[in-house]
């Protein structure tokens, strides 16, 4: 009986497929700007990205204020200002230990930098012992800006096989042309707005792409079930049927998705904020693939419907 349920219809009737043209102009308009940002100017290894430390190389110190709790906030207003590049500071293990990464400034060598940082952190934070120092070659980060690259491209494969084995080749064409172009505006936006590529933001567009695939999925199993019943019916309207029929599913996943990860962006801090607004970027694109991007596919190329009889859905009493 909670009276904001009755905002959403039971039923609604919209027509998706009557603007599939006009989106799907917009949607090759906004893949070709975001690889633009993306990509301009072409420079290793992250082109137009903000490359974090993971993909750039830099310093990682261990520091300990043993019996006393670690002031990280001190600890990032005291480097915030020595042009260290991305600066990340977060808790390791213990509230007394922390792990702070920096960048080697230009025209300094590592050990300069590292001295400095040392004596800055003394200053602010009084007593500190410095467990570990590493130093993280270029060579290294190379390595791991493949092997996020990598890591999406096996992703994507690998949820093609899985569309593919699950309904017709159609609809794993569909579903990865819609996750190819979340991916790009996801990187479009992260250069847009110069958000930090890191390992995290890798993680982030690696759960846009399970999310825009399991939206895609409850369309497709719907759209197959839809052909089996109405043998006769266009295919456009079978599709908006579909797509309406799933719609409120859809908008009450996306808002609950959104509302947690706004809550993360607003109070997880620093180091999860663009975690959490890529996310959110990506659950709305994601919801607009599946419906504007991953079905037109379906019926550009068309669908085999079979001869087999629909089967009756159960009836809960």
């Amino acid at each position: 009986m909670w009276p904001l349920i009755k905002i959403l219809p039971v039923k609604t009737n919209f027509r998706f497929v009557g603007f599939a043209r006009f989106a799907g102009m917009a949607s090759i308009l906004a893949v070709i700007g975001s690889l633009f940002l993306a990509l301009y100017p072409l420079t290793p290894p992250c082109g137009g990205l903000n490359c974090g430390i993971d993909f750039t190389g830099g310093t990682l110190l261990e520091i300990s204020t043993a019996p006393e709790a670690v002031d990280l906030a001190a600890v990032r207003g005291e480097l915030g200002d020595m042009n260290l590049g991305d600066v990340q500071v977060q808790a390791f293990g213990a509230p007394t230990s922390a792990l702070v990464r920096f960048q080697t400034p230009e025209g300094e060598s590592a050990e300069q930098a590292i001295a400095e940082v040392k004596t800055a952190l003394t200053g602010a934070l009084g007593e500190v012992v410095f467990a570990k120092t590493e130093v993280v070659g270029p060579k290294v980060s190379g390595e791991l800006f493949q092997s996020g690259l990598l890591a999406l491209g096996v992703a994507i494969g690998l949820m093609m096989l899985y569309i593919w084995f699950r309904f017709e080749l159609q609809f794993g064409v569909g579903a990865v042309v819609g996750l190819f172009h979340d991916v790009i505006l996801a990187f479009g936006f992260i250069a847009l707005f110069d958000l930090e590529f890191s390992l995290t933001t890798i993680a982030a567009i690696l759960t846009i792409i399970g999310y825009s695939m399991n939206d895609t999925v409850v369309v497709f199993d719907r759209l197959r079930e839809n052909l089996r019943k109405f043998k006769t019916m266009p295919l456009a309207e079978v599709i908006d049927l579909t797509i309406n029929e799933t719609l409120s599913r859809t908008i009450i996943t996306g808002l609950t998705a959104v509302l947690a990860l706004t809550g993360l962006a607003v109070f997880g801090g620093p180091t999860l904020f663009a975690f959490s607004v890529i996310m959110i970027f990506g659950v709305v694109i994601g919801t607009y693939s599946s419906i504007y991007v991953a079905a037109p596919v379906i019926l550009l190329w068309g669908v085999k419907r079979g001869d087999e009889e629909a089967e009756p859905l159960p009836v809960r009493t």
